[in-house]
């Protein structure tokens, strides 16, 4: 075997989480498996299509619109959000199957990327289009994780993270919306 084909083990990790905390974590919901929690976002729009969304006691998130769509381009559009958000859901995921599975990580990184289109000008006199022909079309994501296993391991890691990711699963089943002015 030549230098360059043996297996390298890593030198520095990524700091890990508590795996007996994830474990306790995974009883509960094996106990419960219909409990739910509630997420809790306001918005707020500063102006033109820049917004600021309260999550809890942190610092607001910012969003805003390109130029081109008449923003100010001062943070992340709407849809790179989304796209941010399903990378750190898959990336919590990752984290959590490989603790269960006692695989340390040394990297992780993921790239997506998401075709996505306005033609209905957000319903403002754009092209007639259904509910079906809007948002993204497609979402390409690539994982490149490094660590204490083998490229089949990080395959079935990755494959599971993905197949119990909250937020990759809300991006690919329908759920019901209800829209409405306040009272």
């Amino acid at each position: 075997m030549t230098a360059s084909a043996q297996i390298k083990t890593a030198e520095t990790y990524l700091r890990p989480i508590d795996r007996d905390g994830l474990m306790a974590f995974a009883e509960k919901g094996r106990n419960n498996p219909n409990s739910r929690g509630t997420n809790v976002v306001k918005t707020v729009v500063d102006g033109q299509y820049r917004t600021l969304s309260y999550v809890g006691d942190h610092a607001p998130v910012v969003v805003d619109e390109p130029l081109h769509l008449f923003g100010e381009n001062t943070a992340p559009a709407p849809g790179e959000i989304v796209l941010s958000a399903l990378g750190g859901c898959l990336a919590v995921g990752i984290t959590a199957v490989a603790t269960w599975k006692q695989v340390r990580l040394s990297k992780l990184e993921i790239r997506l990327e998401g075709d996505i289109g306005n033609p209905a000008a957000w319903g403002a006199g754009g092209a007639e289009r259904e509910p079906s022909q809007m948002g993204f079309q497609e979402i390409r994501v690539s994982v490149d994780i490094e660590g204490d296993a083998t490229r089949e391991e990080f395959d079935e890691i990755v494959r599971q993270a993905n197949y119990f990711s909250p937020v990759a699963n809300t991006m690919r089943n329908p759920i019901p919306f209800k829209i409405a002015l306040a009272d």
